[in-house]
């Protein structure tokens, strides 16, 4: 069974736009509830959370409507991040829960995640039954079983004391000044909260949401605002979230960022050190830097490689009994800890080594040097398919045939925004910005 509705990360657009109305929302709310109430053999509840973005009240209530029609009660967490949903489904024993957020994606946009019973996202097949669902009619609960609403107030605190937890017992963050960019998002106060409690001396920045200014000019997908808060105060490290903090960037103290690679290669060669580290192998993407895959291998540890997507990282790694994965973008997934991905947590976890080894983020961020890699992208309008398109064809054929032994391409379309990202790494940078330049040129003649 196909999906047209779900991207890779669940059910995104423009808000006020198909499919992120209110009647989408609605249906959507109603089909995961006739989905996950097909025992019928008892009370049935769902977890909604969301971000800070003005249409996410829309949203919130559309999905409670929906839900409440099938019969399910509604808990509603308001702004927390992402990752707190994946805890609280089954902390609070709801049958399903969702995160309405883009995540990385400007205010105009919002999406729709869902998260089965037990805190992980749900699987391609789930996700196409619900999509069935949204397409047929309605069997709403009869009047005296309607659903009930209401707001959790203690959410955020509850998620704010599952991630101190993850910090290793009798140590502390004093004497570190860290920045936290929240990117005016979902973790706009737990994050503060959890790095002062710890002990940090706390420099907070993008705190201050107003619907419209989540991921602007700030956070993990603009570090250059926490680059040069970090120099003005001379903070020991910043860590960048984006908007529903499932994802994080890290700046040293000389102001260089780390990705989601170095973050990995720092975690798996300690873990693995430690004997913890499952399957003695991470997940990642087909987006990570060879330069990784070689930091591994030399160290002994495998690496399975994934379809873009965090949920993707995930599923591979429950298949093969791992407990560390992620992406070159951010999404760094421990399941010792979370679910899901958690910006925040990878943070901690990252100060944790600043602690104990005592050294600068910079010694600890540069594990690898990376091989050169160049992506791109490009947006395309409504209805066109401008990678099936001869022209385009042939220009990935050529590219493919210039990089044979000497790197690698990757073309695809996002699952979560109208792009076309084009990637290429290879030592030779000439040749790579070359081949990545001819294939956008199609592209955009195409287009």
């Amino acid at each position: 069974m196909t999906r047209k509705l779900f991207g890779t990360d669940g059910v995104r657009g423009r808000a006020n736009s198909y499919p992120m109305t209110a009647e989408m929302a609605l249906r959507l709310g109603a089909a995961a509830g006739r989905y996950f109430r097909r025992d019928g053999s008892r009370a049935h509840r769902v977890v909604i959370g969301k971000d800070t973005r003005l249409s996410g009240y829309m949203i919130e209530n559309a999905l409670t409507a929906g839900f409440t029609s099938t019969g399910m009660n509604v808990l509603l967490l308001g702004p927390v991040p992402t990752p707190a949903v994946g805890l609280l489904t089954p902390s609070m024993r709801a049958d399903v829960g969702v995160m309405i957020s883009a995540s990385h994606n400007p205010a105009e946009d919002n999406g729709i995640k869902f998260f089965g019973p037990d805190g992980y996202k749900l699987s391609d097949e789930a996700e196409a039954e619900i999509e069935a669902l949204v397409l047929g009619e309605f069997q709403p609960a009869q009047a005296a079983n309607i659903g009930r609403a209401k707001r959790i107030d203690d959410g955020r605190f509850r998620y704010v004391e599952r991630v101190k937890s993850s910090f290793p017992q009798g140590r502390t963050l004093d004497g570190l000044k860290v920045v936290i960019d929240c990117a005016n998002g979902a973790a706009y106060r737990a994050a503060p909260e959890v790095l002062w409690e710890l002990g940090a001396d706390v420099v907070a920045l993008g705190v201050s949401p107003d619907g419209a200014n989540i991921n602007a000019g700030v956070g993990s997908t603009a570090p250059a605002a926490a680059m040069a808060r970090l120099k003005d105060v001379g903070a020991d490290v910043a860590i960048c979230l984006d908007g529903d903090a499932d994802r994080v960037i890290l700046i040293d103290e000389t102001g260089t960022v780390a990705d989601g690679d170095q973050i990995m290669a720092l975690f798996a060669a300690r873990w693995a050190e430690e004997g913890r580290l499952k399957g003695h192998a991470l997940a990642t993407t087909v987006m990570s830097n060879l330069g990784l895959e070689r930091y591994l291998a030399a160290r002994g540890v495998g690496l399975h490689r994934t379809s873009v997507g965090d949920r993707y990282v995930v599923e591979a790694m429950r298949a093969h009994g791992l407990n560390l994965g992620g992406e070159q973008s951010g999404h760094i997934v421990m399941t010792d800890y979370a679910t899901t991905g958690d910006g925040l947590i990878a943070g901690l976890q990252f100060l944790a080594e600043m602690v104990r080894t005592g050294h600068p983020a910079s010694r600890l961020a540069r594990n690898f040097e990376t091989v050169p890699q160049l992506l791109r992208n490009v947006r395309f309008g409504a209805g066109t398919a401008p990678l099936d398109l001869p022209t385009v064809q042939a220009a990935i054929a050529a590219g493919e045939a210039k990089l044979a032994g000497q790197g690698r391409l990757l073309i695809r379309k996002s699952g979560t925004e109208p792009l076309i990202r084009v990637m290429a790494e290879a030592e030779d940078e000439g040749l790579m910005r070359a081949v990545v330049d001819e294939i956008v040129g199609a592209v955009e003649a195409a287009l």
